[in-house]
């Protein structure tokens, strides 16, 4: 064994050097991007689809509104931290998981008077534009497409395919209505009229969101907006959707502003050992995932028998 090696052990012991063995996890780490002095932009990403689950990779990692909420709450101890810029790149998700990152950033806006800056980059659409509306001013990339205000409910019926496989599902129930949505029988009216009825309450949850987020902008303006359609940048900014046209870089400077600080550091959370060397680092492209429907084999039926559950989005699903 070396004597250089039996130093390095020696420094592991002695905790003066760390290394994460395991990047996804361990503990939130501030990372400069670039800038300087004693105060601070923080840099928070919101990228890919929205959902309340946990990643399902090697290393598991907490759900997106687990990690806002500690990003948020470091931040709000970091008496240094004088703005945000929120860096949203998704399709959108569940309603769920929409607004409990919307709450939280309303939430540490109550406990923190500092501006927060949404940039829109590739996607800000459904669920990505209902969080946009915590923020105080919001950017959208040259290239962004936002808008699709709205709700969707995705379900299948597989009652064709299980006849061709010789598949005869039987529910035992204790109401009419409670194997509703199931992909086993098409829908009833009554059944959808009961589904339509929960979609236009979350419907109208995203236009008072919206209605909140963007002030100078109509009730009835905001309800000619909100039928599902998608904006480019330029029309978003002439329809009062967004404010500005520009780029990261051009949000942050902003929130500098909007701060007044005349110099400022810009920094991000990361886990473990992971570098971000600038301002698009990790910067995860968003996932559309297209309704795949099921094929004749065990595995795939298996699927559609225990996961024929009726889902409620706030997301574009072209």
């Amino acid at each position: 064994m070396t004597r250089g090696f039996l130093i390095l052990i020696l420094f592991l012991v002695s905790g003066c050097i760390h290394i994460d063995l395991l990047p996804g996890g361990g503990k939130l780490h501030e990372v400069t991007l670039s800038g300087e002095g004693e105060d601070k932009v923080l840099l928070i990403d919101i990228s890919g689809m929205l959902t309340t689950g946990k990643s399902s990779g090697i290393l598991e990692e907490p759900s997106l509104p687990a990690r806002i909420k500690e990003e948020l709450t470091k931040a709000e101890k970091d008496e240094h931290v004088k703005a945000i810029v929120l860096r949203i790149n998704t399709p959108g998700g569940s309603v769920t998981a929409s607004d409990l990152v919307y709450h939280e950033l309303k939430v540490f806006k109550k406990k923190r008077s500092v501006p927060v800056i949404a940039s829109i980059m590739d996607l800000g659409t459904s669920g990505g534009y209902y969080i946009a509306m915590a923020a105080d001013h919001i950017f959208a990339h040259p290239s962004t497409i936002t808008g699709s205000i709205g709700v969707i409910m995705v379900t299948m019926n597989a009652e064709g395919l299980l006849e061709k496989v010789g598949v005869q599902p039987a529910a035992i129930v204790s109401g009419p209505k409670k194997a509703m949505g199931s992909p086993f029988r098409p829908m009833n009216d009554e059944e959808r009229a009961i589904f339509q009825g929960a979609i236009d309450h979350l419907y109208e949850q995203f236009l008072a969101v919206v209605e909140e987020g963007r002030p100078g902008l109509s009730k009835e303006h905001i309800r000619t907006l909100a039928d599902g359609r998608i904006f480019t940048a330029d029309i978003a900014r002439d329809q009062g959707l967004v404010d500005n046209i520009g780029y990261l870089d051009e949000a942050l400077d902003l929130a500098k502003k909007e701060a007044k600080l005349e110099a400022a550091k810009v920094v991000t959370y990361t886990r473990g050992g992971g570098t971000q060397q600038n301002i698009y680092s990790q910067f995860d492209p968003p996932q559309i995932e297209p309704i795949r429907f099921p094929q004749v084999d065990t595995h795939s039926l298996f699927k559609v028998l225990t996961g024929g559950t009726p889902q409620m989005l706030y997301m574009w699903m072209p």
